[in-house]
């Protein structure tokens, strides 16, 4: 998902976390997950009072290829819901047209000089879209209003809440298109997404996406060998498959989260300070192959601690955003914890990754690399 050097929201700033001791195991599913879901998505619900339906999908098929010898494709493709008046995001239906090679997608709001910077982007690049490892590809802070990760339907915004949609607003569609599984080289995606759009005549408050991401230090199971056991050539093997700045991520995690001290280990947490008062309303964590659990808390350890998320048994294939059953609010000065347990020795129970070496993961843009992140929709207050 997207690269995060810096927060993606002003309600969190990275701070201490560190390397925990490794839990007990979840138990291993029955079926390890696959890393897609092809099953059909359910029709959306009725529309709400003052909201329509915008469709948009790619022009044309698009043809992923991994470049630098990777099997992972970050395409970005800018899209125009026609906006002529100021608006609400309400809602959102991912379509993947392929789920058999589509990882995830996210949908992030540009300004004019940005929507500008896209469409240079894509005037110079050959083929649809531009190649945007990590972000969307423009300079500035984008707004993440959408995404789509396996397992999610329509996402509704709480009645009463929308992402801010001024005029004019175009949106950039990244799509990460895993190619890892046998026969997916020329196989082309025209993937598409429904918006729920609320008309700004009755203004509805604000919502922002934000961020809390972890880092990873999984080191090869035992019995592994191989060159990318070692960490450094791990490291370097990300950047050379994904540009310099992904190479840097892992650093950059541990030195906001662990004043640069590197504990290798399955789990691994992040502890971030809240810096203004804000509610959640609606949360979700991400990993990939080799997650086992994810859970996000509020002020973990202290009187008031609160769960904001927990899955215990994670899997890849049931990763939608879903509504908190109550509403959280935080405050400045609160602590917000997300903690990942990866697994390791599922490398030789996923076909996906069978077949490529061991190595020790750290956070990656790549399927068969990791990530750990909390997905948070809030509002401030």
């Amino acid at each position: 998902m997207k690269r995060i050097l810096l927060p993606a929201a002003a309600l969190l700033l990275l701070a201490a976390c560190g390397s925990t001791e490794t839990p007990t195991a979840a138990p291993a599913p029955s079926s390890p997950h696959t890393g897609h879901s092809a099953a059909s998505a359910p029709p959306p619900t009725s529309l709400r009072a003052g909201e329509r339906f915008v469709d948009l999908a790619l022009p044309q098929p698009y043809t992923p290829q991994g470049p630098n010898g990777g099997t992972d494709d970050y395409r970005c493709f800018l899209v125009d819901p026609g906006l002529t008046t100021t608006s609400y995001l309400t809602g959102s239906q991912f379509l993947p047209q392929n789920a058999a090679i589509v990882h995830h997608a996210i949908f992030y709001r540009l300004d004019p000089q940005q929507a500008l910077q896209a469409t240079k982007a894509d005037d110079e690049s050959p083929g649809e879209g531009w190649t945007c490892f990590g972000d969307a590809g423009v300079e500035g802070q984008t707004a993440w209003v959408a995404h789509w990760a396996p397992g999610a339907g329509e996402t509704l915004m709480p009645g009463g809440f929308g992402f801010s949609m001024p005029p004019g607003s175009k949106l950039v569609m990244q799509v990460h298109y895993n190619l890892l599984e046998t026969g997916s080289a020329g196989q082309t995606d025209q993937s598409g997404i429904k918006l729920r759009v609320a008309a700004g005549t009755t203004p509805l408050q604000q919502l922002d996406t934000a961020l809390f991401p972890a880092p990873i230090e999984l080191p090869c199971a035992a019995g592994e060998s191989g060159p990318l056991c070692d960490r450094d050539a791990a490291v370097a093997d990300v950047g050379k498959r994904f540009g310099t700045a992904a190479g840097e991520q892992e650093s950059h995690l541990i030195e906001g989260c662990s004043a640069g001290k590197v504990t290798p280990g399955d789990t691994q947490h992040c502890d971030q300070p809240v810096r203004e008062n804000a509610t959640i309303y609606l949360a979700a964590g991400h990993m990939h192959l080799l997650g086992r659990a994810i859970k996000i808390e509020l002020n973990p350890g202290k009187p008031g601690a609160q769960t904001i998320l927990d899955v215990p048994q994670y899997n890849f294939d049931n990763q939608a955003l879903v509504p908190l059953p109550k509403p959280i609010t935080v405050k400045a000065g609160d602590t917000v914890r997300v903690t990942c347990t990866h697994d390791a020795k599922l490398r030789k129970l996923l076909p996906q990754l069978q077949k490529l070496p061991p190595r020790y993961v750290v956070w990656g843009e790549g399927t068969s690399d990791e990530m750990c992140l909390g997905i948070l929709v809030v509002a401030a207050r």
